[in-house]
């Protein structure tokens, strides 16, 4: 165990803090000398605590090796001579003290007397002992903690039974096929749901129309027909000794999915596109503010399942049901805890978590100053702000700051405010009364607290949920509007002397979604990109949002990643099949 958690860490880059089991502690410390990831092997129970511990922490991704209660399957027409020496070992192996070992044998009827005539006679002839004396095969338990509990479970005869759950009956071509004709549904639609996604949200129609619904619909065609519904399979990997080995990729089974509301459509694309690629059912939920997208046309019944509800009550349900077997969300990183400590609750269901961000967006003294301003207006007002990677952060060089302000004030002066379904209109509606209200909440802090409003900070108009473009200049790292997640159109222009400066402040925060680097220095381009610790680097961009570039956070801003190719492992299971080779001609 200690190799299998220490050497990939190590070879990855990472440091290490290992803690051994209190009654086995010897061989570690002899070998090592000494946390952003957890790793546990041990009880299903114990890895149930440390999970909800990660969870009300820091959300730190945590790798689970649990107990298990693994099959032993001996077939009508084994040889059960060799059955039964296989059998002996696969559960007397080290004391039976194995998590993978075969604690069910499972004999076919037929040879089933013959088999445990046998198996009884191994056993009697197994030596047990002192484990340093040569012959022996089978010392003591590791306490008599774990032996009581052995002779427990011998005495009340305890048995147990399983249910074997499968998904994905159809083959990767026929899912291919079927998720094509859904993209096709998709295009004849564009219009109608371009104008759902405006009514649900706010956002302007031509947003919706020529940017989201565009990604959506390369999102599904980029995870079927391009294609990964029928390309999804294993390894054949070498391996000592004389046997086979190969790996399959099977489907998770039950997804569920919850989805935000400040992209319903787009989110709806990153989650469900890959899920039916991978052979799963799903069950999604949507924003209870944003419900009208979510369309599950053409796609055989039962596959895709859409519910809508409130987060306490239909999203507690999802994430805290027994038959769901993943769970993937997208929301804010307090939600986020939520929704893991149900998923640990329940059935150890793996989690998927794209959560909140508070994006630096650094601009370099050697930065073209209009084009700067620009990108950096774009990244931060984007979709009313409402963008978990908005640039909310825009770190400025001392020595362009000063012209940095007044041109980023001008530009937020000229931002088209409105009605979202009129042509020209940059700006619509805030989601809702709540967020409306937290937004001037937000701004009122930033007054009080010393930065300079340079222009906005109230309502705009008298009527909806609507906000004047806002910026704001001399903010501090240490204001309230600094730390959180104001989630709306606020800009906080922040001053910077150094590149070791900018670093340090922009990794201080919790969240590590995205960072935006405005420099014409490919050394100074490269220096920020491999020192951030974020998910996704834009260089002299901003929201490049293709199909095939993985997107997902570092830190609280959560784990595992949606869209290209990575997003597929979040809906699979990799089982080894391992079987022996009988005088083969190579190896």
């Amino acid at each position: 165990m200690y190799a299998w958690k220490i050497g990939p860490a190590l070879a990855c880059g990472n440091t290490v803090v290992l803690k051994t089991a209190e009654q086995t502690p010897l061989s570690a410390l002899y070998v090592s000398k000494l946390f952003h990831e957890v790793a546990f092997t041990g009880s299903t129970k114990t890895g149930e605590a440390i999970l909800q511990s990660a969870a009300m922490s820091n959300l730190k991704p945590v790798t689970l090796e649990l107990g298990g209660k693994s099959p032993f399957i001996v077939c009508e027409d084994a040889n059960v001579d060799e059955a039964v020496e296989m059998a002996h070992f696969a559960l007397f192996f080290n004391q039976g003290q194995c998590c993978a070992s075969g604690s069910r044998t499972f004999v076919h009827e037929s040879v089933y007397d013959e088999f445990v005539e046998k198996a009884k006679a191994r056993a009697l002839r197994r030596t047990v002992g002192d484990p340093f004396k040569a012959g022996i095969e089978q010392g003591p338990q590791i306490d008599s903690k774990q032996f009581e509990k052995i002779m427990r479970y011998i005495r009340s005869g305890v048995e147990s039974g399983a249910t074997l759950e499968s998904g994905g009956e159809r083959f990767g071509k026929e899912r291919s096929r079927v998720m094509w004709r859904f993209a096709d549904l998709l295009e004849d639609h564009n219009d109608q749901i371009a104008a759902l996604e405006t009514w649900d949200n706010g956002k302007p129609y031509e947003q919706a129309a020529k940017v989201e619904f565009l990604e959506t619909w390369k999102s599904f065609l980029y995870t079927n027909s391009s294609g990964w519904a029928d390309k999804i399979h294993g390894l054949t990997i070498p391996a000592d000794g004389l046997h086979h080995v190969q790996t399959l990729h099977e489907p998770i089974g039950v997804a569920g999915q919850i989805i935000p509301w400040n992209f319903p459509l787009l989110m709806y694309a990153w989650k469900v596109g890959p899920a039916l690629a991978c052979g799963n059912t799903v069950i999604l939920k949507t924003a209870e503010q944003t419900p009208l997208s979510a369309l599950h046309a053409g796609l055989p019944p039962g596959v895709l399942n859409v519910v809508s509800g409130y987060g306490p009550t239909a999203g507690a349900a999802l994430a805290s049901h027994m038959d769901v077997n993943k769970l993937a969300f997208t929301g804010s990183t307090e939600t986020g805890k939520i929704v893991i400590q149900l998923a640990e609750k329940s059935n150890l269901k793996p989690v998927t978590l794209e959560l909140g961000g508070k994006s630096p967006f650094i601009v370099c003294e050697d930065a073209n100053v209009d084009e700067a301003v620009e990108l950096a207006h774009f990244s931060l007002f984007f979709n009313q702000g409402q963008c978990c990677c908005a640039g909310s952060h825009t770190y400025v060089h001392e020595r362009i700051y000063d012209e940095f302000v007044e041109k980023a004030k001008a530009r937020a002066l000229k931002r088209v405010v409105g009605d979202p379904f009129k042509a020209g209109t940059e700006q619509g509606p805030q989601i809702d009364s709540e967020k409306f209200e937290k937004i001037l909440r937000y701004i009122r802090s930033g007054v009080d607290n010393g930065a300079t409003l340079e222009t906005g900070g109230e309502r705009f108009g008298t009527g909806g949920y609507f906000i004047k473009p806002t910026v704001f200049s001399n903010v501090q790292d240490d204001m309230l509007k600094a730390q959180d997640e104001i989630f709306g159109p606020v800009q906080s222009i922040l001053k910077f002397k150094d590149l070791d400066e900018v670093i340090r402040r922009a990794n201080a925060s919790n969240c590590g979604l995205a960072a935006g680097v405005f420099t014409q220095n490919i050394d100074t381009a490269n220096t920020l990109t491999r020192a951030l610790r974020v998910g996704t680097v834009w260089i002299n961009c901003f929201d490049v949002f293709d199909a095939a570039i993985p997107f997902g956070g570092y830190k609280m801003s959560g784990n595992g990643r949606e869209k290209g190719i990575y997003c597929l492992q979040n809906y699979l299971q990799v089982k080894a099949v391992v079987s022996p080779l009988k005088n083969p001609a190579w190896l």
